[in-house]
């Protein structure tokens, strides 16, 4: 087991509510719909996004990891 920690900045066109809300909290149903083959399913082990969940995202056929559990920190 490890910690990973990721942060990135891009820049676009959108305004940051809305880049936020497609990517942060609408995008656990978003990304396995544009990438199915990459993520399989991502369901909640505890709670429903809010910090203190956790969620177990399952990845396609061919990855070299089968799923990853993911503890929500904080919203930000």
């Amino acid at each position: 087991m490890g910690v990973f920690t990721y942060e990135s900045e891009v820049v676009t066109t959108i305004p940051p509510a809305k880049m936020f809300k497609a990517c942060i909290l609408d995008g656990d149903k978003l990304i396995p719909k544009i990438v199915p083959h990459a993520f399989k399913s991502v369901e909640y082990i505890k709670g429903n996004g809010e910090p203190g969940s956790i969620k177990k995202v399952t990845f396609g056929e061919g990855s070299q990891f089968n799923y990853m559990k993911q503890k929500v920190e904080a919203l930000d």
